[in-house]
């Protein structure tokens, strides 16, 4: 937060504060009312377009100032306060005024799991709120999710459908009420109902069936996680053959009971966004099918006062808050109600048109869900949070840049989408939207995008997109009819870890992801850059690898093991090799003759070489399938002497790959991480010093796995260098469009492109 006054040195009177930030809809007002009569100050609190505008008058403005700065509501996020001296005009009252207009440069808070106190309320039987599904306050529930525009008032979301009954517009009204214009606020008289019981809902789940359960950001379908059957029919229904599906537990000890759960896993859990946690698995208690093959496991807490209701239920209905935290025997599947690759499901009725081949009951209610949001995704790596997936309880929080930019539009990538809009010098990069390869997919990318401007009302000067003309985003982004500006996709991966990171300086990059376009139509993925501002250079790339088949070689990794096999001279064992895979013989000729094999330096690739090497899943069901079971068998990563050259820039990781043709998979496993991360650690230590560049930074899908994520950081470390990881956003493409953004803003902003053989970022 940063301060800024404009002051005479003694004396103070009346002055005008200027906050913001991520304060509206978070008690802001009333905490700013209670400090001023603390303080005996007159005047007044208005919310507007750029945030909460107060004037202040009276003798103890400086401890009002002090206070601000120490004591603001926990949902505050306050980003900057500008005071200045006004004359006075002897007011004696302070009053909160309605919202004013004018442009909008505030941001909707994320939405919140159910706080203590509405926790406490729920389960008190004297409370007029006692069981209900949609309980909230000026502390948690739905935000973004709700919101048609800004400002954030009750008008401007769903709940204006629900007028307040007499008691709920009192406690609206009062300054000393925890719903203090509460604005999702209701209770069983004029709120949103509940399709279903949560009794039904209950025994349904118990009987073995599936629900389809409405939460905050879109549908859920959820079944019993220690019955084999319905996890199974889950699995068929919805055509996900083997994808992990998340699971709830009632809290924290009951995660303990399934999963491994330090102390840092476990403030994650029960942090304000209530993500899905990726912890290690004890083995016992719940039905192989959650996670096929891994043992890793997503856990997730109640978020909603429904997932609540249904574990007190299960518990036996108690009064009061003592069994919250008392280990519980209901587990329960709870994955995205998203059939066939689409979009979530949020609405009722598209609800039953698209869930009824899937879910055997569907629990809807009649608030609206404007906007999809899906459950974030997250693990601990290096003892920090490191991000799967962004969306719910973190969405729409700015990262705040090292320096205002134009308004910009970047459109992300193909696969795991996301939007980015350039506020100043605030990024607001938008929830998941996922893989752009259907209809109802791009119309809600669409969506997203154009929601996104409005509410924060921004029009752009410029689009920013990624090389690739085939992408969804791409053709998107030429349907403006404004200046487009393309960014090579890896040096994104790398502008947006130095854009959160606010770097300014010379960076290497070191970006290993699963497949971009170079600049000539290459296909990359393990790139060596270097990057100050908008100049960059390729300083090297991991040795090329065949790609039989094209795209094929990403979903089937017994191919890449034949490319590598190729690779080494040794062809004519590719087809007694991969004797049990179809086309074996016909994938060796097309390598020989280079037919449909175009090469790739792709890091992604390199993993599905060595998992083909070592038959660790040769033909993949969901994308990095292959990949994770690998990281998973690691226990103590190891390193084979002599397991790479480098030249001229070329990591070459051939010898590493011909010991993996001899290895059992859990002994390759730990050997091919341990040398990789060598090979790379060494590969960055010479670029650092041809370079005089000491800060890395690390990038792409390949950093979603933790062993290599935290093996570089440790590597790199040792041999004085320091590396930057995402902290904000994902290592992979969801990062793309914050990079995009970065850059086109640096280049509209007219920075010098330079000389020195560095090309510009576009």
């Amino acid at each position: 937060m940063s301060l800024s006054l404009k002051l005479p040195p003694a004396f103070l009177r009346r002055l005008r504060v200027r906050i913001r930030g991520g304060i509206q809809g978070v008690g802001f007002r009333p905490f700013i009312d209670r400090l001023a009569r603390e303080n005996e100050l007159g005047g007044w609190v208005l919310n507007d377009g750029d945030g909460v505008l107060v004037e202040i008058e009276g003798e103890r403005t400086g401890a009002f100032l002090d206070a601000l700065q120490s004591g603001a509501p926990r949902l505050a996020r306050i980003a900057h306060v500008d005071v200045s001296e006004i004359p006075p005009v002897g007011a004696a009252d302070f009053e909160i005024r309605e919202s004013a207009g004018g442009d909008i440069r505030t941001v909707t808070p994320p939405d919140q799991p159910v706080c203590s106190d509405c926790l406490a309320e729920l389960f008190d039987p004297e409370d007029r709120r006692h069981l209900y599904p949609f309980i909230n306050c000026t502390n948690c529930g739905p935000r973004f999710t709700l919101v048609r525009r800004l400002p954030y008032d009750r008008s401007n979301t769903s709940m204006s459908d629900f007028p307040l009954c007499r008691q709920c517009a009192e406690e609206y009204a009062s300054r000393s009420d925890r719903r203090f214009h509460a604005e999702p606020t209701a209770c069983p008289t004029c709120g949103p109902r509940l399709d279903h019981s949560i009794g039904e809902i209950l025994a349904r789940l118990r009987a073995g069936e599936i629900v389809a359960i409405k939460g905050l950001g879109g549908f859920h379908l959820v079944c019993d996680a220690k019955s084999e059957l319905p996890v199974a029919r889950l699995r068929r229904r919805k055509d996900r053959d083997e994808k992990p599906f998340a699971v709830m537990a009632a809290n924290v000890a009951s995660v303990r009971r399934w999963a491994h759960c330090d102390e840092r896993e476990a403030a994650l859990l029960e942090s304000g966004a209530h993500p899905i946690v990726v912890l290690r698995s004890r083995g016992r208690g719940l039905v192989s099918g959650i996670a096929p093959g891994l043992r890793s496991l997503g856990f997730m807490l109640p978020t909603t006062p429904i997932h609540h209701l249904l574990f007190h239920a299960a518990a036996g209905s108690a009064n009061g808050v003592d069994w919250l935290a008392a280990p519980q025997g209901l587990v329960l599947v709870m994955t995205s109600a998203n059939p066939g690759g689409e979009p979530l499901v949020t609405d009722d009725r598209e609800a039953e048109r698209r869930l009824s081949g899937i879910a055997d009951f569907i629990v809807g209610h009649n608030r609206e869900i404007v906007t999809r949001a899906d459950d974030s995704v997250a693990r601990v790596v290096n003892g920090a949070t490191a991000f799967i997936r962004r969306a719910r309880g973190y969405v729409p929080q700015p990262i705040e840049l090292a320096q205002s930019l134009p308004p910009i539009l970047a459109v992300g990538a193909q696969l795991k989408n996301t939007v980015c809009v350039i506020r100043g010098n605030e990024a607001f990069v938008s929830q998941h939207v996922g893989s752009l390869d259907n209809p109802e997919a791009i119309r809600f990318f669409e969506e997203t995008a154009e929601h996104l401007l409005r509410i924060l009302d921004v029009r752009p000067e410029v689009i920013a997109h990624d090389l690739h003309p085939d992408f969804a985003s791409t053709q998107y982004a030429h349907t403006w009819e404004l200046p487009l500006v393309p960014v090579q996709h890896h040096l994104a991966h790398v502008a947006a870890v130095t854009a959160e990171h606010r770097v300014t300086g010379a960076v290497l990059g070191l970006a290993l992801d699963g497949f971009g376009l170079g600049p000539n139509a290459e296909s990359w993925g393990g790139e060596l850059l270097w990057l100050e501002g908008v100049r960059w250079r390729r300083l090297g790339h991991l040795r090329e690898l065949l790609q039989p088949g094209g795209d094929a070689a990403a979903t089937q990794p017994w191919r890449m093991g034949a490319a590598a096999l190729f690779a080494l001279g040794r062809e004519a064992e590719i087809a007694i090799r991969f004797a049990d895979q179809t086309g074996s013989r016909v994938i060796a000729d097309m390598l020989c003759k280079r037919i449909n094999s175009p090469p790739s330096s792709s890091c992604g690739r390199l993993f599905d070489a060595a998992c083909g090497l070592l038959n660790v899943v040769p033909r993949a069901s969901f994308e990095g399938q292959a990949p994770m079971v690998l990281e998973d068998l690691v226990e103590s990563p190891s390193i084979l002497d002599g397991g790479w050259t480098e030249c001229d820039g070329v990591l070459d990781l051939r010898p590493l790959l011909a010991h993996l043709v001899d290895c059992s998979p859990r002994a390759g496993a730990e050997i091919f991480h341990g040398t990789l991360i060598a090979a790379l650690t060494d590969w960055v230590r010479s670029a650092a010093v041809r370079t005089g560049t000491s800060q890395v930074v690390l990038s792409g899908g390949c950093l979603l796995n933790r062993v290599l994520a935290a093996g570089l950081v440790r590597e790199l470390g040792r041999v004085g260098l320091e590396a930057l990881l995402p902290i904000q956003l994902p290592p992979n493409d969801g990062a793309v469009s914050l990079g995009q953004a970065w850059v086109a803003g640096l280049l509209w902003s007219g920075e010098d492109c330079g000389a020195d053989g560095a090309r510009p970022c576009a």
